[in-house]
């Protein structure tokens, strides 16, 4: 699904600090790059060191191990119909925080919650298939669905889809703050309303985690106050450079998923599609690739990822067999017409984040635009802006993912009312081949648009000391905590 990322070559990278062994006794100490707001868990818009953390104390149905494979979680088996249009699932005979029997008047409570919450987002879309959730007896839900949702185990898996109850998450891991830190620690078995397992203490530690930019974070690597490093983005890349840091030690997850700039503002230059082609013509991509040194890391211009499930292949990559410099040309010939109408010089503002190396995707970008006459300025992510660096993994791997990004109810600048259209009537197609034309179509009349201009796909990093146990490359780009408890037997 996705290809393998590699370091083609960070820096002088030598053996330090870093490359010693894990500790053999006590907490593991983990640097999570991120700041306090990931404390607040309730709310269904989750940042990613939110979605880690919550992902850890609020269990759902279903989990992710290391890997990124479902598991069980408050659901202990389910069964799919061969139609792929209902998932029955059976609940644990648990509790939930507080002592409450898990019931499935209680989980279907709140999922159908969490559902309800979630409208609005692409999330919602992802998820707008399911028809109803119905109680089937005591310990036993059943969702039912108006087309196929084939991903639809890995979507309640989400964090997002955790199941609180009485505002309380269930586990499997407890919070406790220490100091400036956060402690973690895997719930026993019988405070879970389960059966006891001897040697549960003996087969698990506690995570110590702190909350940090990510210049700290790697500084805490490098100094070995931490073993882990989790939460790294193209922002924050150039930071593993440093050479206190070994090869080993960088991880690069295989994701998926959308880095490029979305537009937000309609007005002027970029109110005409044709415009806002413009600046997808002028982006050199490979420079942008060049600058980062990442064996495997490739260009793209497609809204979708090419290969993933539900890729018709109709679409593929744009201006194919045309070089830069003409592309530039018929780009400033646009910019020209624009000025000649009486207009100043096209000034976009690009809203990204302050860090390394989104200054030098930015950089890159400007210098780009100003060789077609459009001036580009970055302002902070919180600022009224023209377009936005989004830089955002998969949360599973089909067309429809990419494509409810761009969806009209989720982002209204420049979205396609047509493209629109064809991806609502796909979410209620249950015949797959049909489904993956209307995606196709679909994502025809997006690209047209040009309300997104791709770059390439997102780049996630984590700093792993040698024998750390529990981590696993993801193909979802995010490191759940419960397997960094387990120790292995």
């Amino acid at each position: 699904m996705a290809a393998a990322l590699a370091l083609a070559g960070l820096g002088t990278l030598v053996l330090g600090v870093s490359a010693c062994g894990r500790r053999s006794e006590g907490p593991l100490p983990i640097a999570l790059i991120g700041d306090r707001t990931a404390l607040d868990t309730s709310s269904l818009r989750l940042s990613p060191a939110a979605r880690t953390i919550r992902g850890a104390t609020v269990e759902g149905l279903v989990a992710f191990d290391a890997e990124g494979h479902v598991v069980p979680a408050i659901a202990d088996r389910w069964i799919i119909t061969d139609d792929g249009q209902s998932y029955i699932f059976r609940l644990r005979d648990g509790t939930w925080p507080g002592g409450a029997r898990i019931t499935a008047e209680t989980a279907a409570a709140a999922l159908r919650k969490s559902l309800a919450l979630l409208k609005g987002t692409a999330l919602g879309l992802d998820l707008a298939a399911i028809e109803q959730v119905r109680v089937m007896a005591d310990r036993v839900i059943e969702i039912d669905l108006v087309a196929p949702v084939p991903d639809l185990l890995t979507l309640l898996a989400q964090p997002e889809l955790g199941l609180p109850y009485a505002r309380r998450g269930s586990g499997p891991m407890g919070l406790a703050r220490r100091g400036s830190g956060l402690e973690l620690s895997l719930i026993p078995p019988e405070k879970r309303g389960l059966v006891p397992e001897e040697g549960f203490s003996s087969r698990a530690r506690n995570l110590v985690v702190e909350l940090l930019p990510a210049k700290k974070a790697v500084d805490r690597f490098n100094d070995g106050a931490a073993d882990l490093v989790l939460g790294g983005r193209i922002d924050s890349l150039p930071l593993t450079e440093q050479t206190g840091l070994a090869r080993g030690n960088i991880q690069l997850d295989p994701v998926i998923g959308m880095f490029g700039l979305l537009i937000e503002s309609e007005a002027g230059f970029l109110a005409e599609a044709p415009n806002r082609e413009a600046l997808a013509l002028a982006i050199d991509r490979d420079a942008i690739i060049a600058a980062f040194n990442i064996a495997g890391w490739q260009p793209t211009t497609r809204v979708v990822s090419a290969g993933v499930e539900g890729d018709a292949g109709t679409v593929g990559e744009r201006w194919v067999g045309v070089a830069l410099d003409a592309r530039r040309a018929l780009a400033a010939e646009r910019v020209t017409r624009f000025m000649a109408s009486g207009n100043s010089a096209p000034l976009v503002r690009i809203a990204a984040p302050n860090g390394p190396g989104t200054r030098r995707v930015i950089d890159l970008i400007a210098a780009d635009f100003k060789a077609i006459g459009v001036v580009a300025v970055q302002v902070a992510e919180d600022k009224p802006a023209d377009l936005r660096l989004v830089d955002t993994t998969a949360r599973y791997g089909r067309a429809s993912w990419f494509l409810n990004q761009l969806a009209c109810s989720v982002h209204k600048p420049a979205c396609n009312a047509a493209g629109d259209a064809l991806l609502a009537d796909a979410r209620q197609t249950a015949d797959l081949r049909e489904r993956a034309r209307l995606l196709g179509q679909a994502e025809a009349e997006m690209t047209a648009a040009n309300a997104y201009i791709p770059i390439a796909r997102p780049l996630r990093w984590s700093l792993v000391r040698s024998g750390v146990s529990g981590f696993a490359l993801n193909v979802w780009g995010w490191h759940p905590l419960p397997p960094l408890a387990a120790l292995p037997k």
